[in-house]
């Protein structure tokens, strides 16, 4: 499990006890960018009691979510994880949902699992009219471009069998925010792999503050024509 951390101190540590308590034995990387509340100091403290399935990056400053995810990514391949899962760090995502979204990769019956707000309805807690809608228009927007057969493309709850993230370039990704989970997605299904979408809950964060500003909403509303150019070019 990758978890990208700034300034999540105030959940890093509930978020980890719960993950590492579930069955299956997970193990966690977290990669902070250099979070001036603690958060890292928090991550320390637990690895005493998880040595050999919690483990830290502390990278120099604030690289962005993309980036974060890559460096784990690269971490768990060169470790010889089979599975590669990623989640957020402020505890809107549930970890019991985290078996589930493994069985399909263990049943061989997907690539990609995408743990979905959208599948089947909308299942979202706490999130203001407006951030509903534009997550929901983001999702609509880049199906409607792109034809990727997903609901839910910006959902940052996901799990991986290597051979997806071995398969993609990793170099090659640029993106963070909502335009890097995406482009993930994007390139996976381009490249044939089975996406599997299983329905979630979503609950809004309690403690800090979102990441979220325009900058990250444009990014993703002009990398969804970018990659669909550069498939139509094969240059993808």
């Amino acid at each position: 499990m990758v978890v990208p951390t700034y300034n999540e101190a105030q959940n890093v540590e509930r978020l980890l006890l719960r993950v590492l308590e579930l069955p299956g034995r997970v193990s966690v990387l977290i990669v902070d960018d250099a979070s001036p509340d603690g958060t890292a100091e928090r991550v320390r403290a637990l690895q005493e009691r998880y040595p050999d399935r919690l483990f830290l990056i502390e990278r120099t400053g604030k690289l962005g979510l993309g980036s974060a995810y890559l460096t784990g990514f690269r971490f768990g391949l060169e470790r010889g994880y089979t599975y590669l899962a990623e989640m957020d760090a402020d505890l809107s995502h549930n970890p019991d949902d985290l078996p589930r979204l493994l069985e399909p990769l263990r049943r061989d019956e997907a690539d990609l699992v995408i743990g979905s707000r959208y599948i089947g309805g909308v299942r979202i807690i706490n999130w203001p009219l407006s951030r509903l809608i534009l997550s929901y228009s983001a999702s609509l927007y880049t199906r409607m471009i792109t034809c990727i057969p997903v609901y839910d493309v910006t959902s940052g709850f996901k799990c991986y069998h290597r051979r997806v993230l071995e398969a993609i370039d990793l170099d090659r990704i640029r993106s963070n925010g909502y335009s890097f989970q995406i482009e993930m997605k994007y390139r996976a299904w381009r490249k044939g792999f089975r996406l599997l979408e299983v329905p979630i809950i979503f609950t809004d964060r309690q403690e800090g503050s979102s990441k979220m500003n325009k900058a990250i909403v444009w990014e993703a509303a002009w990398k969804v024509w970018e990659l669909r150019l550069r498939d139509l070019l094969g240059l993808l």
